[in-house]
């Protein structure tokens, strides 16, 4: 591995590692000039140097991927799972080192990044024991001297696209299991976090990983790598897809799927509900609430969209609520650890994020709080460090909003959150499923008959009890519904059905043609006297 210094400005927080892509087990250039991984606390952090990639590239590893696949698939699962262990122990051993490069890179505060570090760990440490496991079945036949049986074999070379804000943990969701499976991966990761993808990839590197079964290939995105990444669905490169991202562009990703008659994961956007009642305990409610909307500056797909309070204690959780927030510290995490969220991620959320005040106000709704950048005019002794070179928002809340607006209906990634108030359980439960998204959700309630009928009724993948809509453990599905993804999964078990194939297989030692159906006799039955059961009276 190669670094470099950082510029003299920014040398006190790392050096500056120079980076490339991984194909067929080397580490190679790209075909075009590179670019700068620039930190999104401090534009002025160059936290990587890397390729930016052509079709050629994209080509190159696609080729490697399929190449390795003839040996990769026939490696006994026990074997892959070893693997995968040992790529786990790397990353323990370097945890902070990696949660240091994520602080860097997309600007999450030290307990977030080593949350994401442990969550890739936790992810290994459960699939590699799945190794033991891809279990298949035996199945009776209704024929004689026959057997039947069923077994996962894998589908062929997986192109994985994974969004920023969460750079290591949601790429491990997808290629740890991929590879358990069988299959080999080729993976463009975001442009905005290609540094500690490349420290994943070196982490498969230290644990032997044969080559060309994990490549990645680095770029920019629709204009550049990412247009030739998705354009390589048509080219017949994979045999599976697994996105996570915009609703949008999921769509995108499904239709060229569909054309080619493969099976995309799509881990999409999400508006979601936290329903707050007269009988929770308002002091569990409020955590919740601060943490889901406004952990990792609101940028998480389960982040929280509409809180939904009963109006029984509306104002007074209101009240509780803005008291918090004006209390939440922002600022850059690389000198500040202690910060509840840092800056943006991208220019482009940041300019999504903007868009969204206007809308609010088009659409009538009170804005409480917040409403714009927080600068080094007008920042106060809640601001921390050195914000003049990223996107730092205020955390915004808005009130009176209701199913008819915009800013309920449309996600907003970044730090904000909608109150609608509520007459009744009814209603909350109307609002809970009044957008076409259904990723997460969560209910505040001590009430068994509320709880019961809020896990039957949600229109979600995921739901709480009296806690938060983010947070993720590797052994749960993680997915969700409508807007938010196609029903696929990540996580546990589940995740095994999005990248096997079943194989039924059908064994006759009969010696002899039997036709399913046709040869058997289900009527047959031994011959006696017809019991006379009149005769009982």
């Amino acid at each position: 591995m190669y670094v470099k210094p950082n510029v003299p400005k920014m040398a006190h927080v790392g050096k500056s590692v120079i980076g490339f892509n991984w194909i067929a087990g080397r580490e190679l250039e790209g075909d075009l000039p590179s670019f700068d991984a620039r930190s999104s606390a401090d534009r002025r952090d160059i936290v990587g140097i890397f390729p930016e990639c052509s079709e050629r590239d994209i080509a190159k590893a696609a080729k490697a991927a399929a190449e390795a696949f003839k040996t990769w698939k026939d490696v006994p699962a026990p074997v892959r799972g070893a693997y995968i262990q040992r790529i786990g122990e790397v990353l323990s051993a370097q945890k902070e080192k990696l949660a240091r490069v994520i602080v860097r890179e997309v600007g999450k505060p030290m307990r977030e990044a080593l949350g994401e570090v442990q969550e890739a760990i936790d992810t290994c440490h459960y699939f590699h024991s799945e190794g033991r496991r891809l279990h298949g079945q035996t199945i009776p036949s209704e024929m004689p001297d026959k057997s039947l049986s069923t077994y996962r074999r894998p589908l062929g070379v997986v192109g994985v696209l994974a969004s920023s804000n969460f750079p290591l943990a949601v790429p491990s969701w997808k290629i740890i299991p991929a590879i358990l499976c069988g299959n080999t991966v080729v993976w463009k990761p975001s442009e905005k976090a290609p540094t500690i993808a490349y420290l994943f990839v070196r982490a498969m590197m230290d644990a032997g990983l044969p080559p060309g079964v994990v490549n990645t290939v680095n770029g920019k995105g629709h204009a550049a790598c990412g247009k030739h990444f998705l354009a390589a669905i048509d080219k017949g490169f994979f045999q599976k897809f697994s996105f996570t991202g915009s609703t949008a562009l999921g769509r995108t990703v499904a239709e060229a799927c569909g054309r080619n008659l493969i099976s995309p994961s799509l881990e999409l956007g999400g508006k979601n509900p936290m329903i707050v009642m007269p009988d929770a305990d308002l002091d569990l409610a409020l955590d919740g609430a601060l943490t889901s909307a406004f952990a990792t500056a609101g940028q998480r797909c389960t982040s929280l969209g509409n809180l939904i309070l009963h109006k029984d204690i509306a104002e007074t959780f209101k009240a509780r609520f803005l008291e918090a927030v004006a209390k939440i510290t922002v600022g850059n995490p690389t000198g500040h650890p202690e910060v509840f969220y840092g800056p943006m991620i991208n220019p482009r959320f940041a300019k999504r994020f903007e868009e969204h005040w206007e809308l609010g106000r088009q659409d009538g709704a009170t804005l409480l709080t917040g409403g714009a950048h927080w600068t080094e005019d007008n920042r106060d002794d809640r601001v921390l460090g050195e914000i003049g070179h990223g996107a730092y928002m205020q955390p915004c809340v808005w009130d009176g909003v209701t199913p008819e607006m915009a800013i309920f209906q449309q996600e907003t990634f970044g730090p904000t959150v909608n109150i609608c108030t509520v007459d009744d359980f009814d209603q909350a439960m109307a609002y809970a499923n009044g957008t076409p998204y259904g990723l997460s959700s969560a209910l505040y309630t001590e009430n068994r008959q509320c709880i019961e009928r809020f896990k039957r009724e949600i229109q979600a993948g995921m739901s709480s009890i009296n806690n938060s809509t983010i947070g993720a453990e590797a052994h749960m599905p993680f997915g969700g519904t409508g807007w938010s993804g196609n029903n696929s999964r990540e996580g546990g078990l589940w995740v095994l059905e999005h990248y096997t194939r079943w194989h039924a297989v059908n064994e006759d030692l009969s010696g002899k043609l039997q036709l399913a159906q046709i040869d058997t006799d289900y009527r047959g039955k031994a011959k006696y006297d017809v019991t006379d059961w009149a005769s009982l009276g």
